[in-house]
């Protein structure tokens, strides 16, 4: 039971990054943004190969080159995209999703193809060594990344670039008019985002030992807009009770080993349900957007 618990509290910690990098890009800056999962799948990759490698580097390191490649790689897909708006962002994002996932699935020399890569090892934090197989160290280990990302954002939220991402979200006409670059700061949004997200991958690939192309489909970036939407957009605590509703639902079965009795479509159901329903009865989420202290 505790050990249930405790990987209960990795995935939530690893979903919970998911979340926030998306609630930074969805409901801070108001950009419809569908391919989270490709930024945690370059995350991963990133994290497996080069651990895996002749000469692994060490955790600070690896972690440097993580958010690096997840910013340059949501720098690539912010620059030529973020000029479009709503339905026709949330359908390009979806396909830089999809195209990061056949790159994987076809780039066997680097990503070993459909059967990704495996026996990839443990990091050193100093003397100690973070290893799946000591789930208590790594739940540490997660929610340390969780506590530092949520405490940066909060920092973020309250800065004058935060206030910037407001107004764009409210209203991107006004926000241009007022001399707001808001190209510039879209992109740099949807850059920590996905270093974020990148992140999130990193702490997956270490965790799991493996990874494959298949892992970071399209219901992934699906599953983690709903976490924020249920939550609520703009609140990075109701981003938290989103991601610990969905991880349970979408989770707990498979832990248990009931996974077996319910259909794999069931979650995509699921999930569709849970949008259906907040759109119609509670459009703000179960926790709903802050309230600016400012404005009270």
């Amino acid at each position: 039971m505790i050990s249930l618990v405790l990987l209960i509290g990795i995935y939530f910690g690893i979903y919970a990054l998911l979340a926030l990098g998306q609630n930074l890009i969805t409901g801070m800056t108001g950009l419809l943004s569908l391919c989270q999962a490709a930024f945690m799948a370059i995350g991963a990759y990133t994290t497996a190969i080069i651990l895996t490698s002749h000469h692994p580097l060490p955790l600070a390191e690896l972690i440097v080159i993580v958010v690096f490649m997840g910013s340059l790689f949501g720098a690539m897909i912010g620059l030529p995209t973020l000029r479009l708006k709503g339905d026709y962002l949330a359908i390009a994002s979806l396909g830089f999703g999809e195209i990061v996932k056949n790159v994987l699935l076809n780039a066997d020399k680097f990503t070993g193809g459909p059967m990704g890569i495996t026996h990839i090892p443990s990091v050193q934090l100093g003397r100690i060594l973070i290893s799946p197989y000591d789930k208590s160290v790594y739940l540490i280990f997660v929610w340390g990344f969780v506590g530092v990302i949520l405490w940066g954002l909060f920092r973020l939220q309250r800065s004058r670039f935060g206030r910037a991402l407001e107004a764009i979200r409210e209203d991107e006409v006004a926000a241009s008019s007022l001399g707001l670059n808001t190209t510039l700061y879209k992109v740099v949004a949807f850059m920590i985002g996905a270093a974020i997200s990148a992140l999130a991958g990193m702490l997956w690939a270490i965790y799991n030992g493996s990874v494959i192309p298949q892992s970071f489909d399209f219901m992934l970036s699906i599953m983690v807009l709903c976490m924020v939407v249920l939550g609520g957009l703009g609140n990075y605590f109701a981003a938290l009770v989103g991601t610990m509703v969905i991880v349970i639902i979408s989770e707990l079965p498979r832990l248990l080993g009931f996974s077996v009795l319910i259909p794999a479509q069931l979650d995509q159901i699921l999930f569709g349900l849970i949008l259906v329903i907040l759109m119609i009865y509670r459009p703000e989420g179960l926790l709903g957007r802050p309230v600016s202290k400012r404005n009270s």
